[in-house]
């Protein structure tokens, strides 16, 4: 069977005694489901929120549980896993993300500067397919199988009918389980943990968009990790600046300053003035036309009078 998101049978349905709940599918299949209430509405999982959290595209109303609140020192990991094919993923069985789209999300997210390390993960059929366009850097990509490839699921659960967990995605969790917040495990035992033996299909990865080799970059950096905090109870006593403080001081007395001067307005444009003056009569002057004319008028006047030997008079 291939690999899925979950059927319209474990959403709202009578014959569903799981509702709202979530497992591994450990237990000898029996559904060892625990409440999981932090993830939005099923009908708000659409590709367009999806993106929208991605890019930080959300209303200003939006709560903060609800954003993605990184930056240039984030380390993001995307889980994702459904339904899919040859570049595309679907969601919720009624619309789908392509690849280039969700590359060009994560090269809106660089921009941004809204990640530092980003580890993408996918559990679909053909889930290579997904990083194939990927262009942004320090993304590290992986997948259950490659592309013409189906990804499988694990085992089904007999008390909804239905599978719970994919093969790629059982082994994940599986090694996941035995690292610890100081684990030196890398990147590169991750790549190993679903062979084809195991998987069926045959997981890829693609690392050459990260600046990084995978051998140094650790588990911990993605999952789980916990920094070394150490808490005393000694009382610190600090020292003020003076150099700041003087610094601080002269800084607000200038803008103190500022603010007492008097201020000023521009003369407002004398609007009515202008709209009821009358307009200034214009001077006449004679036109050019009737200047050439005129001094064709007295020269002929003048050739008839005198006659043509007294023209070096005039010129």
């Amino acid at each position: 069977m291939r690999a899925s998101e979950p059927s319209q049978r474990t959403r709202k349905d009578p014959g569903n005694s799981q509702e709202g709940r979530l497992s591994s599918g450990r237990a000898g299949g029996r559904a060892s489901a625990s409440p999981f209430t932090s993830m939005p509405r099923v009908r708000k999982v659409t590709v367009e929120n999806f993106l929208r959290v991605l890019t930080g595209r959300i209303p200003p109303s939006t709560p903060r549980s609800k954003r993605l609140l990184s930056d240039d020192r984030s380390n993001i990991l995307i889980y994702m896993t459904g339904h899919g094919g040859n570049g595309f993923l679907k969601f919720q069985d009624s619309e789908e993300i392509t690849n280039i789209e969700l590359a060009d999300a994560f090269e809106q997210m660089w921009q941004k500067r809204r990640y530092n390390e980003l580890l993408f993960i996918i559990d679909t059929c053909q889930g290579a397919s997904m990083y194939e366009r990927f262009y942004s850097p320090n993304i590290m990509a992986l997948a259950s199988s490659q592309v013409g490839e189906d990804s499988l699921s694990h085992q089904p659960d007999p008390a909804i009918g239905v599978h719970l967990m994919d093969r790629y995605t059982f082994y994940v969790l599986e090694f996941l389980e035995e690292i610890n917040p100081a684990s030196q495990t890398n990147m590169n035992d991750l790549f190993q943990v679903c062979p084809k033996s195991l998987c069926v299909s045959t997981p890829g990865h693609r690392t050459d968009l990260f600046q990084r080799d995978p051998k140094n970059v650790l588990i911990t950096d993605f999952f789980g990790s916990v920094r070394k905090v150490e808490i005393t109870t000694e009382t610190i006593s600090l020292q003020p600046d003076l150099g700041i403080m003087e610094s601080s001081s002269k800084e607000d007395w200038m803008d103190d300053e500022k603010l007492m001067e008097p201020l000023k307005y521009a003369e407002q444009l004398p609007v009515a003035q202008i709209i009821h003056q009358k307009p200034k009569p214009k001077d006449w002057h004679p036109p050019g036309g009737f200047i050439l004319g005129l001094w064709a008028l007295i020269i002929m006047v003048f050739f008839k009078t005198y006659g043509i030997k007294h023209m070096k008079f005039i010129f």
